[in-house]
């Protein structure tokens, strides 16, 4: 239907993927305090008891229910288990 239609200068926007992906130190700082002050969610904590004995494809199930999408759920068990790993660093330490 609108094959034959040519686009013109207005009708092509510029992306604005190049400023979202921007983070700040206060966009960073923000949630990490949160996270420090609040602890884990109920929907964190089983994810991280089931990566602690290595049952990594439960976790990333259990997850994905809560979360939604695959790629969220992929970067939140990456940031459960890079966790997992800095506390068992400082318990190593101890």
């Amino acid at each position: 239907r609108w094959a034959n239609t040519q686009k013109t200068d207005e009708t092509q926007r510029a992306s604005r993927a190049p400023h979202q992906a921007h983070l700040t130190k206060h966009t960073k700082f923000v949630p990490d305090m949160i996270g420090e002050v609040c602890g884990f969610a109920p929907c964190e904590r089983r994810p991280t008891e089931l990566l602690k004995v290595s049952k990594d494809k439960r976790a990333l199930k259990f997850i994905k229910k809560r979360v939604g999408a695959h790629m969220r759920t992929k970067r939140k068990q990456e940031e459960l288990s890079h966790v997992l790993a800095v506390m068992r660093k400082a318990a190593a330490k101890d």
